[in-house]
């Protein structure tokens, strides 16, 4: 999975001799800034693959000499565990007054909006300690806050210092409404327009006047200024994703989603998510963690050519052969005045989406903006049947993997010597036999007891706990398989289970088979759909603070939009070959989680074929057993007993000729029906 150097660095001297002889023109300065870009991004599939970028045809010997260097430049660097000390606070305050700014906004995002950011843009956690995927701090010169979801209610507790930082759930006071209340009146509010979309500056703009203050954007971000050991920008290489996993050519999909540019009356679309620039150009990377997307920008113009904005030292060898004449690659430094020069022209550009700053150019370089959803946004969740087929086999044998590992649990968990880390590495190890796959979806949660009731809990040295008898073990994991990504949870009874675990579990189970097992006509939202995961518990008083279901990439980031299965409103329709999780929960507070997750695909409905309106279905992707000694039988109803019978019955015939010994002996009493 990863490959540490044990070779000792000979010095910049004798590496810098090493790279002449290999005909490397690029200066050693080149190379260590390179390196230090390297350092700042994953380890990837491949530790050495970013060789390639420096010298494709390196021997053994400058090859470990170049992993070497990384080795010294590395550092730690990365933001730190725990709560972020007062003295970065009371640094940036510092910095903030010197700057004539009597507060500034700090979200966990960079340019591209994403949720997953690189070590160099994780500027929240830095300041503050918190990990989450989600978040956003104001700091003002007297006080500061930290706003979160349900999901980090009880991790924020954990690991920011709430003496000295607020936390405020989302739910209550969102960060308009509090800059609304709490900004002094003449005050100045900073910002930094690459890592806010227009729609949330929006919001900020409005709260600010009507505190009487102002919203001003600065010119670079204060946070970089104070934090000394910032990790560089990440580089990682840009490979070719091949058309026999991506299923269509990228010339195909450029011409199809420019004609559908044209046809609104655009004459480009500006594109700053990187998962879609990837989907679009058939191309893949590793600058952030668990999503093999590159970090860029794109301009699609009507006749379907691309301009490509990237750091071209991450341009793998081969790549522009892949990409064509059709695509011209620059470096991201000409981004801005890309943006400015486009005169005139009508450009699409998502307001959700795109920082304020591509609007700022565009409207300052006299674009006409129309603003509008991301153009490849919907299309990319439409997987085409080449992605559905490699993202049923990737389930395969992504479940295969995910059973041996259940097996091996089931005898090692109630011995008492079973850690949360221990139980993670072990389900990495039987996933990584796999040729396909390439990384982890994302970090596996592994969480037993009290910690399975913290919905993203990320088990750490100094969170891990041994697992006991009697409790409850959530685990929520999957892979990047370069046919399909991967996202399934399991909860298991690690002993006997007491009859409240048992209700509540099959609560969720209801719930789940519920989603599982709807038909629906065209064009109903995953907003209408998401109750039937939730009536069971409420009718017990009970709830989850997290959405039903959301979409899956494929082989890209394993939280995709636009659809989702949620409580809050959608207007994005359910479409055949998008792939949704279906994903209840429950969870007790200091005592045990609950939750099911399988990932689905939408299909026309077969049985309803000759229907007056076209319905449409869930077939279940995800292959894994639910645990059974949780399950209360006489809660559920026949159809739900039937549902759960036959998707055992096809996970063992699906799974059982891949499995033998102990593991194909487990899964057979695994899957027993309940019906008898």
């Amino acid at each position: 999975m990863t490959m540490q150097t044990t070779v000792s660095y000979e010095g910049d001297s004798a590496l810098a001799e090493r790279l002449s002889a290999a005909g490397v023109s690029m200066s050693f300065e080149a190379v260590r800034s390179l390196v230090a870009g390297v350092a700042g991004a994953p380890t990837g599939w491949r530790p050495d693959g970013w060789v390639d970028l420096i010298a494709p045809s390196a021997d053994a010997a400058l090859r470990s000499q170049l992993m070497a260097l990384k080795a010294t430049v590395a550092g730690d660097g990365g933001p730190v565990e725990g709560p972020a000390p007062a003295e970065r606070l009371a640094a940036l305050r510092t910095e903030l007054v010197r700057r004539g700014l009597d507060g500034f906004i700090v979200p966990r995002t960079d340019a591209h909006q994403g949720e997953y950011v690189p070590p160099h843009d994780e500027r929240l956690r830095w300041l503050t300690g918190f990990s989450g995927s989600a978040g956003l701090a104001i700091v003002l010169r007297d006080r500061a806050a930290i706003f979160i979801d349900g999901r980090y209610t009880l991790q924020v507790g954990n690991e920011v210092d709430t003496g000295i930082i607020e936390p405020v759930p989302l739910a209550d006071t969102p960060p308009a409404a509090w800059i609304a209340s709490n900004l002094p009146k003449g005050a100045t509010l900073g910002y930094d327009s690459w890592l806010h979309a227009e729609s949330a500056l929006n919001a900020f703009r409005r709260a600010t006047e009507k505190a009487g203050g102002v919203l001003q954007a600065v010119p670079d971000n204060p946070v970089d200024a104070v934090w000394p050991d910032q990790p560089a920008p990440p580089i990682a290489p840009i490979v070719v994703h091949e058309d026999v996993y991506a299923g269509k050519a990228s010339s195909e999909k450029r011409q199809e989603i420019a004609a559908s540019l044209t046809s609104a009356g655009c004459d480009a679309a500006v594109l700053t998510a990187p998962d879609s620039i990837a989907w679009l150009l058939n191309i893949r990377g590793g600058d952030v963690p668990r999503a093999p997307m590159p970090l860029s920008f794109a301009i699609l113009h009507g006749d379907g050519a691309v301009d490509l904005f990237a750091d071209t030292r991450k341009l793998a060898p081969g790549l522009g052969a892949h990409l064509g004449n059709g695509v011209s690659v620059s470096d991201v430094a000409e981004f801005p005045a890309s943006l400015a020069g486009m005169k005139g022209r009508s450009v699409r550009v998502d307001p959700g989406s795109a920082a304020g700053f591509v609007f700022d150019q565009l409207h300052d370089g006299g674009a006409v903006i129309s603003r509008g959803d991301d153009p490849c946004a919907l299309p990319k969740a439409c997987k085409n049947p080449v992605e559905i087929a490699g993202s049923r086999a990737a389930h395969e044998r992504d479940g295969a993997a995910l059973t041996q590992f259940l097996a091996w649990f089931a005898e090692k968990a109630p011995t008492g010597t079973l850690s949360e880390m221990a139980a993670a590495d072990r389900l990495a190890e039987c996933r990584f036999g796999d040729a396909l796959i390439r990384d982890l979806s994302f970090d596996t949660i592994s969480g037993s007891g009290a910690n399975g009731a913290i919905v993203h809990y990320r088990v750490t040295p100094g969170s891990d706990r041994v697992m006991q008898r009697g409790e409850l073990f959530l685990v929520d994991s999957g892979a990047q398989y370069l046919d399909g990504t991967t996202d399934v949870t399991r909860t298991i009874a690690v002993g006997e289970p007491t009859a409240e675990m048992r209700d509540r579990f099959t609560r969720v189970l209801k719930g789940h088979i519920g989603i599982a097992r709807a038909r629906f006509p065209m064009g109903t939202t995953g907003a209408q759909l998401d109750l039937l995961a939730r009536q069971h518990l409420w009718d017990a008083g009970l709830d989850f603070d997290h959405g039903t279901g959301h979409g899956v990439g494929s082989y890209l980031s394993v939280h995709e939009g636009p659809h989702r299965i949620s409580k809050a409103p959608s207007s994005v329709a359910l479409q055949p070959g998008m792939i949704v999780s279906n994903e209840p929960g429950y969870y007790k507070t200091g005592e045990y989680g609950i939750r099911i997750e399988n990932l689905v695909t939408v299909i026309p409905c077969a049985a309803l074929a000759d229907a007056e309106r076209s319905m449409l279905e869930f077939e279940t992707l995800t292959l894994a057993p639910i645990d059974l000694n949780l399950v209360d039988a006489g809660l559920l109803t026949p159809p739900e007993i039937a549902w759960l019978d036959a998707y055992h019955m096809r996970v063992c015939e699906m799974l059982g000729p891949e499995l033998d010994g102990h593991a194909k002996e487990w899964l057979m009493a695994a899957t027993r029906p309940l019906s008898g």
